[in-house]
């Protein structure tokens, strides 16, 4: 099932241009308050930062940016690069791999010039983590501060995933909309929260608002081959001289919490939060502690 690009005009959301790539767009809050962009993770939407979440970061005084990272959601699909060959990037040819995290941070930057911010907050979950790291390397002159959520460093010896299956990562081509939504509902009960009770309704209408809005396995792929391919970045996190916190989960069996330990511990003067209970997700109870945790280090900028 392909559900193209095109239709995010039907959903009256904004783009803008960057890196040769449209990005689609939402904004929470007030404009004249502070920007605090919310980069999201490997074949996630904008729309996987919950609304509630974003409402509540609003209530604290930031003017919130989420938006669909290239290849995902309502944002470019670069189908004309051609698909990635995952069986052989295990096996390390690279020879299929379409761009790197750097060109995704590349577009985030971007979107923080198009959008006439001076400089924003960034907090990102997972790859978009990563991507958060990779802009404050790249273009300190954008960030205010960084949050980087259950990421890693890039650090192969470190944040390595627990899952005896790591496929379960890869959306199938061939899906159709109820497969590609047990799909997700089974990979969230792997990787989520443990203890968190969650109704089977409410997973799966989250899931189905996910598949409604745009299904694109071939994106999620590439992005898949941009983190596999990422060099270490903690040599250069160790030149950061901007705020920042690392919140990871203590129960994360994608991201192990020994990448936000390393992370941390590369940044000069980071916080490191860690969460007990929280697994690879956003779970509305950890809300609060993630929220003051962004805020107060966004605070010391």
């Amino acid at each position: 099932m392909i559900i193209s690009a095109a239709r995010g005009w039907e959903y009256g959301l904004p783009f803008v241009r960057s890196n040769a790539v449209d990005l689609c767009y939402q904004t929470f809050g007030d404009p004249a308050d502070p920007a605090m962009l919310l980069i999201m993770g490997l074949g996630e939407q904008l729309v996987a930062w919950p609304d509630g979440f974003c409402v509540d970061l609003a209530a604290r005084g930031f003017h919130v940016v989420r938006f669909d990272n290239r290849d995902i959601g309502l944002s470019t699909w670069l189908d004309e690069l051609g698909d990635v060959d995952v069986p052989a990037l295990f096996a390390g040819d690279r020879s299929s791999v379409r761009y790197g995290l750097s060109d995704m941070a590349a577009d985030t930057a971007g979107l923080i010039e198009a959008l006439g911010l001076r400089r924003a907050h960034l907090a990102g979950v997972s790859m978009g983590g990563m991507i958060a790291q990779l802009v404050a390397v790249e273009r300190p002159d954008l960030v205010a501060s960084l949050a980087s959520i259950m990421s890693t460093t890039g650090d192969r010896t470190v944040g390595q995933a627990t899952l005896d299956d790591v496929s379960v990562l890869m959306p199938r081509p061939d899906a159709d909309r109820e497969a590609a939504i047990a799909a997700d509902v089974s990979l969230y009960r792997l990787i989520g929260s443990p203890g968190v009770e969650i109704s089977e309704e409410d997973r799966v209408g989250v899931a189905a608002a996910k598949v409604d809005r745009a299904y694109h396995p071939a994106g999620t792929a590439r992005q898949f081959a941009a983190i596999v391919t990422a060099a270490d970045r903690t040599p250069r996190l160790r030149t950061l001289q901007v705020p920042t916190v690392v919140i990871h989960g203590e129960a994360d069996r994608l991201v192990d919490v020994s990448g936000g330990r390393a992370t941390a511990g590369a940044v000069p003067g980071a916080e490191l939060v860690l969460i007990p209970g929280m697994g690879h997700d956003l779970p509305a109870g950890a809300w609060g502690r993630i929220i003051d945790a962004i805020a107060t280090n966004a605070a010391r900028a």
